[in-house]
């Protein structure tokens, strides 16, 4: 039996919302007989908690999960933070080095502090080391301290210590076809990678949708948004959008915003100076999140100038909710699909009469609205479905 070590600093443990990839993955891997165990930390990113789980409910997994220690933080971008996952990383490399040598390591990125441990651990003891990139750091901090000059000095350290995760690689799997290159200009061994989009699993999307379906007024258009409420997002554009139709007598789009984060409040600030009509949710959970999201008309992915991201969590939902989807994001990969499949309209960054324009073209044109709903559904079933889009992972790990 191949013993398979996943390592996975941002998951979900047992009781927590989301929809995890790695939960999913190492499911898959036990229910074929894989010995899997995952490694994670005992602190919540999400809840900046330390976490307390019971042996009841670690008995209820398929598969092996332990919690090491890390100290925790308050704020996203701190150097409380990069001190946590420093801990964290030295806490990893104790317990491997104590622990039975695996077959293979299968290494989320980020953090990069678990990731550089690993993949020394792996180069050291002849261990096939493959890598998940979930998001490309120091690019994404770039987004919140981008100083010309400084901040490429400021994050040098961690730019070598990407470099090195993905030098290290026996394979490469991504988020994204986009991270998948970023690793490959460092590690010219690998002919391909892999890209498998985060998404999720269609037969459950759509039975969350069902049963928790939610009331919507006939006479209102709901504009969704869901996901982190921080600094790679412009929510600002979309209540200025809002604000150009409301002058224009059209006050009946409802813009529904599910999530939260560090910026929640200077968005309802912004949003109560215009005048607005939104309600922000909150976080919720997945299947509340997938009630409201697939009674809504429309969804945005308002990203700022110059982010990292690329196929991110949202738009995964976005497609499943069978929605067209207004874009401001930058990245060549997603609006390439928008274009391919015919699923909405790019739009002009940081232009809210760009966006204003697009918005009151799908708020006239119903049948456009739901042909473009309908291709988005489509992308989903092509790219976004786990049930099927995963086993090329488990294929790749198999091999």
């Amino acid at each position: 039996m191949k013993d398979i070590l996943i390592i996975a600093h941002f998951t979900q443990a047992p009781g927590e919302p989301g929809n995890g990839r790695f939960w999913y993955i190492s499911d898959m891997l036990a229910d074929k007989g894989y010995n899997v165990e995952m490694i994670t930390t005992k602190f919540s990113h999400r809840t900046k908690k330390q976490r307390t789980l019971t042996d009841q409910q670690l008995n209820q997994l398929k598969y092996k999960m332990t919690l090491l220690n890390e100290g925790g933080y308050k704020k996203n971008v701190s150097i409380k933070r990069f001190y946590s996952h420093y801990t964290f990383g030295k806490n990893l490399k104790k317990y491997l080095n104590a622990r039975k040598k695996p077959d293979m390591i299968y290494c989320a990125v980020p953090s990069l502090d678990a990731a550089y441990v690993a993949a020394y651990y792996a180069n050291e003891n002849n261990i096939k080391f493959v890598i998940d990139i979930q998001d490309l750091w120091p690019e994404a901090f770039k987004m919140v301290f981008n100083k010309p000059f400084i901040s490429d000095f400021v994050f040098y350290p961690m730019n070598r210590k990407a470099n090195y995760i993905y030098n290290s690689a026996d394979n490469v799997i991504a988020v994204s076809q986009t991270y998948v290159n970023r690793a490959l200009s460092i590690n010219k061994g690998i002919e391909k990678g892999l890209s498998v989009f985060l998404g999720t699993e269609l037969s459950y999307f759509d039975k969350f949708a069902e049963e928790n379906k939610v009331n919507k007024p006939l006479e209102e258009i709901w504009l969704a948004y869901i996901g982190t409420l921080g600094h790679s997002y412009n929510l600002n554009i979309v209540i200025d959008a809002l604000s150009i139709l409301k002058d224009k007598g059209i006050q009946n789009i409802k813009f529904i915003v599910m999530g939260d984060g560090p910026l929640k409040s200077k968005f309802q600030d912004y949003a109560k100076e215009k005048k607005a009509y939104v309600e922000f949710t909150g976080r919720l959970n997945y299947a509340e999140m997938v009630g409201i999201l697939g009674s809504c008309d429309l969804a945005v992915n308002p990203i700022k100038s110059n982010s990292a991201g690329s196929i991110i969590n949202k738009v995964g939902d976005y497609a499943a909710a069978g929605i067209p989807v207004l874009n401001t994001q930058e990245s060549d990969e997603y609006k390439n699909l928008i274009e391919k499949y015919n699923a909405g309209f790019n739009c002009n960054n940081d232009n809210p009469q760009d966006l204003a324009s697009k918005l009151l073209l799908l708020y006239k044109e119903e049948a456009l609205r739901h042909e473009m709903g309908r291709n988005n559904r489509r992308l989903a079933n092509d790219r976004f479905d786990r049930s099927i889009t995963y086993n090329k992972i488990l294929e790749l790990l198999n091999d």
